[in-house]
């Protein structure tokens, strides 16, 4: 084993010396922290006995770096004071009951806050880091419960799957810091107002266009201003464009001979769109041209099914849902129209 006396990872730490093992490097280090409780912080002269921690540390050169320092652990002699022992502190090293040193942890964060939990453990595996997703996410909670919370002036509310389309629950973000502030358990007026009823210094409240989160807006911050977000507006616009653009033939698809009749009226009725129609007649249009694309997709899939195509075969030359291909397959009729 090498000794390297004149390198220091930290205040507080001497390093003893480095080797490598199976493509790892081990350092080995001493903890010199002062034996002072943390909790009375009286000082303490009684050695109770040594603590070993191994840290990840950040990799050299692509390896991985492991630390291994010796601490001691002391007894506390103050009568009153409710800890028996302790161990040297390292806080400039590692946290407390911490296995990464103080740069791995913040690396870990960052990583984890900017791309998410399965990314970043990609990530920290190329950079020599190996880290699960689960401890990235467990990371991220609890610095963001530890960090000091300032009051929320702009909240962004929106709904999020607990379980997707079975549970939903309601997300909270403060807008101006980018942070999440609290998730709710459910998605409802009631619970978004009482919610809003805790935090009076709130004076935006940016929501999607939903009646729900409009009412628990109105119940517990009356005083605050409401907004439409920018994702949701954008999102209704699209919707509104494909509404329209529905009522006309795609060029970029071919219909089948059964549609071809119903494919001109639909052009006929878009070419005519200088005067706005009535809305019954727009929702009329608009369902026939998508049962028209249905029913095209359906006799697209039988006719593969009829030349003895698997179901995994549909699905390659088709681009559909599996659980959609399996449905039709068991199936003569769609949407109402009887397939021949």
């Amino acid at each position: 084993m090498n000794t390297i006396a004149n390198w220091a990872a930290a205040a507080g730490l001497r390093v003893l010396g480095a080797e490598m093992r199976d493509g790892k490097w081990l350092v080995f280090g001493l903890g010199m922290g002062i034996a002072r409780c943390p909790e009375c912080d009286a000082r303490s002269s009684c050695r109770h006995g040594w603590q070993i921690r191994h840290l990840q540390d950040l990799p050299v050169q692509g390896a991985q770096v492991t630390l291994k320092i010796k601490v001691t652990r002391w007894r506390c002699q103050a009568p009153d004071c409710s800890r028996q022992t302790f161990a040297d502190p390292l806080p400039q090293v590692a946290r407390s009951r911490s296995r990464r040193t103080c740069r791995v942890a913040e690396l870990a964060r960052l990583v984890g806050h900017a791309s998410g939990g399965r990314p970043a453990e990609r990530l920290l595996n190329c950079l020599g880091l190996p880290q699960s997703d689960d401890t990235v996410l467990r990371n991220l909670k609890r610095q963001a419960g530890g960090t000091s919370q300032r009051a929320t002036r702009v909240v962004g509310v929106d709904d999020w799957a607990w379980q997707k389309s079975c549970r939903y629950g309601t997300i909270m973000v403060d807008l101006e810091r980018r942070e999440v502030v609290d998730v709710l358990a459910d998605r409802s007026a009631k619970t978004t107002g009482e919610w809003l009823a805790q935090h009076p210094c709130i004076e935006i409240v940016s929501r999607d266009r939903c009646g729900l989160y409009a009412e628990g807006a109105r119940q517990g911050a009356p005083q605050a201003r409401q907004v439409a977000d920018r994702f949701h507006l954008l999102q209704n616009l699209r919707g509104t464009i494909e509404q329209q653009l529905s009522r006309g033939p795609r060029p970029s698809q071919l219909p089948s001979p059964e549609n071809a009749a119903m494919s001109a009226v639909s052009a006929a009725e878009w070419s005519g769109h200088g005067r706005q129609p009535a809305l019954a007649e727009h929702r009329k249009a608009v369902s026939a041209g998508r049962g028209a694309r249905l029913t095209d997709k359906f006799n697209r899939l039988k006719a593969l099914q009829a030349d003895g195509a698997t179901a995994s075969a549909i699905v390659r030359q088709t681009g559909f849902h599996g659980r959609t291909v399996s449905k039709w397959m068991q199936v003569e009729a769609v949407c109402g129209h009887q397939i021949s």
